[in-house]
């Protein structure tokens, strides 16, 4: 590990209310995108500025020329020294990232015994996978890339391409240091299509067997020699366990852990043994290791579910960071078979596939302002080449929930025969809330209805959110309900008497808020039922009512099942 002496300066990125520095001197080494000289173009005066990017400071960027510091508002400047600007101060940010991660490890390698024992197995990774803890967690950083050859071998292929995601800092991966068995231990048969279920010593998450859809990601060929693949954020993940990771961490040290803090261990039990009888989970307990996971050849292939104790938030496992990507997600290439993935460069990659025959490139790199440039090669050599913007990643603690801090459509997965299943009468999974449930209309609270709910159910919740465009906002929540009698299967149409309410954000009330979309396009509301193994009591001593956070607090652990309807609304223009 490189020892750090001297004075670290910390350099906080945002262009907010905060400051990100390109200092002179120090680590400036580390930021040649910082210190070459540019032309910056004021739009609104026609002025231009000839010097280096100096810092950023509430929505303006400082340039250091001949004449000293010229303040141009981010606003103003053109396009393409926007990017330029956003992409350094990203660059800082996980420059910030890494050198805090390398005085948190440096200050407790000098107390290595204290080090908790789930740390041991990302230690075969250091330095790229990094790790920290507290008293209760095991912070995991890392790249989202593996040192393994990836994507060689896909035969259902989704068009998605490895890029480096930022799973530091506040974005870290996080394993509980002191698991706890469930009360009510959870299945991925019918849980978690979506995020993480585990991850692995070398960094990189593991989702469930099954994908989104409810098919093996194996057996359809959705996966490369060593069990990974793509997801629509462009980020690398394994759908089962890594086993091949055992040649690095070692016969007698877990390949991973599971997001409920237990162990995740290869074919064979520690020393080489045979393993003995696995429960359904692909878990059993043994004298030496207590309990813990297996890797297996045939499904559930890791672990299944979850013996510990897990907060399930529409479809997986909460809080866990969030990916994020450069570019759309696009639709499955039936026919392709991805034959080759290289990378001659640091920030370059060479994909190539084939289908009906013929051979196809897909060359991208990152650019110095951090954006990505990508070059589709069709058979006869010809590209088309696309620029995508760097990345801004907000605050982190929530869930990898692909992009969904953006107002995107949300994939819509439709209910199987059997399944917990959220519904209204008035609006469609993926349809258009009328006009009457907004505050263009009647602002009357919509009915919805609830079928199959799972064993043990003692009483449900409802919640309505939505997450603004801005990546660092936080949700606005318009309904809150919860303690909803285990008999009771509906909330009628302008219901303000069943179960308790908690606090919408919009005028602070423990009642229905219409959505009151705001500027241009579609927005979409995402509303949620909780089915709960006992009723709760929410801590309301720190607002003047429950507010979603802290009915989410005093869920965990009891969630059952979710179920999730996603409608949009879209205001008119209110010109004549």
């Amino acid at each position: 590990m490189r020892r750090i002496h001297g004075v670290l300066l910390v350099l906080v990125c945002c262009l907010g209310s905060i400051v990100a520095h390109a200092h002179p001197g120090g680590h400036e080494h580390d930021l040649p995108l910082a210190t070459s000289g540019r032309t910056w173009h004021n739009q609104a005066t026609g002025e231009t500025v000839t010097g280096t990017f100096s810092h950023a400071r509430k929505d303006t960027v400082y340039v250091q020329g001949k004449r000293g510091l010229t303040a141009i508002p981010l606003s103003q400047l053109a396009p393409r020294d926007k990017r330029y600007a956003q992409g350094i101060t990203a660059r800082i940010q996980q420059l910030n990232a890494s050198l805090l991660a390398e005085v948190t490890e440096s200050r407790q390698a000098s107390t290595s015994a204290k080090r908790p024992a789930a740390a041991l197995a990302f230690v075969a990774f250091a330095p790229k996978v990094k790790t920290r803890w507290d008293e209760r967690y095991l912070y995991v950083e890392s790249d989202g890339l593996p040192d393994h050859p990836m994507m060689v071998g896909i035969t259902s292929w989704q068009q998605q391409v490895p890029l480096p995601q930022s799973y530091t800092g506040s974005n870290a991966w996080r394993v509980p240091l002191r698991p706890v068995p469930a009360a009510n231990p959870l299945s991925a048969k019918t849980h978690f299509f979506r995020g993480a279920i585990a991850l692995a010593a070398n960094g990189i998450p593991i989702f469930n067997a099954l994908n989104n859809r409810g098919a093996d990601s194996f057996l359809i060929g959705e996966l490369d020699e060593f069990g990974g693949h793509c997801g629509r954020a462009d980020d690398y993940h394994y759908h089962i366990a890594p086993v091949s990771l055992q040649k690095t961490v070692g016969p007698d040290k877990p390949i991973g852990y599971a997001l409920d803090g237990y162990p995740l261990y290869g074919l064979l039990e520690a020393g080489g043994k045979p393993v003995g009888k696995l429960d359904a989970f692909n878990g059993h307990e043994t004298p030496a290791l207590g309990y813990h996971y297996h890797a297996t050849k045939t499904y559930p292939y890791l672990n299944g579910g979850f013996h510990g104790e897990v907060t399930e938030i529409e479809g997986q496992v909460d809080p866990q960071p969030r990916a994020q990507s450069v570019r759309p997600d696009t639709p499955p290439l039936r026919g392709a078979k991805i034959t080759a993935f290289s990378q001659p460069k640091p920030g370059s990659y060479a994909l190539t596939y084939t289908i009906q025959g013929f051979t196809c490139k897909i060359n991208y790199r990152q650019e110095i302002d951090g954006s990505y440039t990508f070059d589709y090669i069709n058979p006869e050599g010809k590209a088309v080449t696309i620029n995508y913007p760097s990345r801004q990643r907000g605050g982190g603690g929530g869930g990898q929930r692909d992009g969904r801090r953006e107002s995107a459509a949300p994939e819509i997965i439709p209910a199987k025969p059997g399944d917990f299943q959220l519904t209204s009468s008035v609006v469609a999974n993926g349809g258009s809330l009328p006009v009457d449930y907004t505050c263009d209309g009647s602002s009357s609270s919509p009915p919805v209805a609830w079928k199959n709910a799972p064993a043990g159910t003692k009483a449900f919740a409802v919640i309505m959110h939505h997450y603004p465009p801005g990546e660092t906002e936080e949700p606005h929540v318009y309904w809150v309900i919860y303690n909803i009698p285990v008999a009771t299967k509906t909330v009628p149409l302008n219901d303000r008497a069943i179960g308790e309410r908690g606090v919408n954000t919009v005028n602070r009330r423990a009642q229905y808020a219409p959505p009151c979309s705001q500027g241009p396009g579609k927005k979409w509301y995402i509303l949620t039922v909780y089915a709960l193994s006992d009723e709760v009591k929410p801590d309301s001593s720190a607002s003047r009512g429950v507010t979603r956070d802290a009915l989410l607090a005093a869920m965990k652990g009891k969630i059952l099942a979710t179920s999730v309807l996603n409608v949009s609304y879209e205001r008119q223009s209110q010109n004549p």
